[in-house]
């Protein structure tokens, strides 16, 4: 059964309040992200004192759930039919299980965190996990899905997905700021405030309102697009079980060659990140020694940076390429992370405490997030346009099957990053419990292993990645072929 209709992608310009309306709906991913990244290993293990390993091993359990439910999201949503489209009703069904999970996820039972017996802080972790990532994906994988539709113009592409990383990095710099800023804020008491366990209820409650308050509003505010947009035709049947479809379509999408390269590489740019995100906290605290305020500076920068590098990206990707693109900015994103740490290594940086120390490692963090939000823009346009190439070759428009996949390598960001993060640092014998509040807690030999695992050893994956996207095929020349072909198709079939 052919998918290909009269509701393809509109080829025009969009205009601004219809891009603003739908990237508006990302706050709510960079709000869990945010959240998720910077604070929940540290809350559970160092907070709450459940083993760093089973933290992580909690949220790698909830990640193989998204392994499963990501693709489903997709393969439904692309095949579903209603008078609100076919991607809004899932955004709708997620608000209300989302808030509900992650605010139950920041706040387990007393009895559980005093509890001697780490198993029930364990399955609190893992159920309330489990429930925020899927209703995550509710919303997420047909969001994505939705911004590869409105548009199929190569350059304008760039510009709807740079406005969704925009408000994404704003959801995250949100995070950081309602967390350091408000929350978590120094006190003569407790210079670091993330280590006071009864802030993190109400954190969680200010976060889960705002996440539901941004799907209903880029929800409502896009529904009138949505039966202007392809619908599967009325008379088609599933050929086969929902699980057979699912794992037949997986296949067909791997079996993209430019698709299955970018997919890995940029995998692995998430797990980069997000065990940066993960590890932090722990950086901050007891490698370079930041406090109070200090804090919010350096968690801000990088969203900050991603914030301000997309309203370039379209300019870049435009004047060189978006593969150029993504390769620059994972190069500079590695460039970033090595060197203070290398620099600290060989006692080239003034010591920790130091205003110009804590200046450099701030900029240096808003540098990196401009790199990054070259890749990360320029990879999302780039899967837009590979849905475009597998309908030409396959007859099906399947956006929300291949933004699933985007949509489980962005929460590898704290799926895969936790899960790493925990065993690196149980390998390096880190000390958990919320008794070790300073760098003098720590044998400084187990700190310096904590940089040479962020900085030097986290940034040789980038290689990898860099190696995987050096395979991708499709350039500007190669997308306007493919877009004239399938305008010739679909005149073809309207005149049938």
């Amino acid at each position: 059964m052919s998918f290909t209709a009269s509701g393809a992608p509109s080829v025009g310009r969009l205009s601004w309040s219809t891009k603003l309306l739908y990237g508006v709906g990302q706050i709510s991913e960079g709000l869990k992200t945010g959240a998720f990244g910077v604070f929940l290993l540290f809350y559970y293990s160092q907070v709450l004192g459940l083993s760093p390993s089973l933290t992580g091993i909690a949220v790698g359990i909830a990640l193989v759930f998204d392994a499963i439910t990501d693709p489903l999201a997709g393969s439904i949503s692309d095949r579903f039919r209603s008078r609100y489209g076919r991607r809004h009703p899932f955004m709708y069904v997620s608000v209300v299980p989302l808030a509900a999970g992650f605010y139950c996820l920041f706040a387990p039972p007393v009895v559980l965190s005093e509890s001697a017996s780490q198993w029930g802080l364990f399955a609190w972790l893992l159920g309330f996990a489990i429930l925020t990532r899927a209703s995550m994906t509710l919303f997420h994988v047909p969001h994505l899905s939705l911004g590869a539709e409105l548009t199929s113009d190569y350059t304008e592409r760039t510009t709807v997905v740079g406005v969704r990383y925009f408000f994404n990095m704003f959801g995250a710099l949100l995070a950081v700021v309602i967390g350091f800023g408000v929350y978590f804020a120094a006190t003569p008491d407790l210079p670091q405030g993330q280590f006071n366990a009864g802030q993190y209820p109400g954190y969680a409650m200010v976060i889960s309102l705002t996440m539901a308050g941004a799907i209903l509003l880029s929800a409502l505010g896009t529904q009138k697009y949505a039966l202007t947009l392809f619908q599967p035709p009325a008379n088609w049947q599933r050929e086969r079980s929902v699980m057979g479809q699912l794992w037949s379509e997986s296949i067909e999408a791997l079996g993209n060659y430019s698709f299955r390269w970018v997919f890995w590489g940029v995998l692995l740019v998430f797990v980069m990140v997000g065990v940066d995100v993960a590890l932090n906290l722990y950086m901050i605290t007891f490698f370079w020694e930041l406090s109070g305020n200090q804090n919010l500076q350096f968690f801000a920068a990088a969203p900050l940076g991603v914030m301000v590098g997309t309203l370039f990206t379209g300019k870049l990707t435009k004047r060189i390429g978006k593969l150029p693109a993504v390769i620059w900015g994972v190069g500079g994103w590695m460039f970033c992370q090595c060197l203070p740490i290398l620099l600290r290594i060989a006692d080239l940086l003034p010591v920790n405490g130091h205003e110009g120390l804590v200046i450099g490692l701030i900029a240096l963090k808003f540098v990196q997030g401009l790199f990054v939000a070259q890749c990360l823009v320029s990879f999302g346009s780039m899967i837009a346009d590979i849905v475009d190439e597998h309908e030409l070759l396959t007859h099906r428009r399947q956006e929300g099957i291949f933004f699933a996949a985007v949509s489980f390598s962005s929460k590898c960001t704290t799926g895969l990053g936790s899960v790493f993060s925990g065993f690196a640092l149980d390998l390096i014998s880190w000390p958990k419990g919320a008794d070790i509040r300073t760098a003098a807690d720590v044998d400084p030999a187990t700190i310096t292993q904590l940089g040479i695992l962020y900085g030097p050893a986290l940034a040789l994956i980038g290689l990898f990645s860099l190696w995987c996207y050096s395979h991708y095929q499709i350039d500007r020349t190669r997308h306007a072929e493919i877009c004239a072909e399938l305008e010739r198709r679909r005149g073809t079939l309207a005149n049938a």
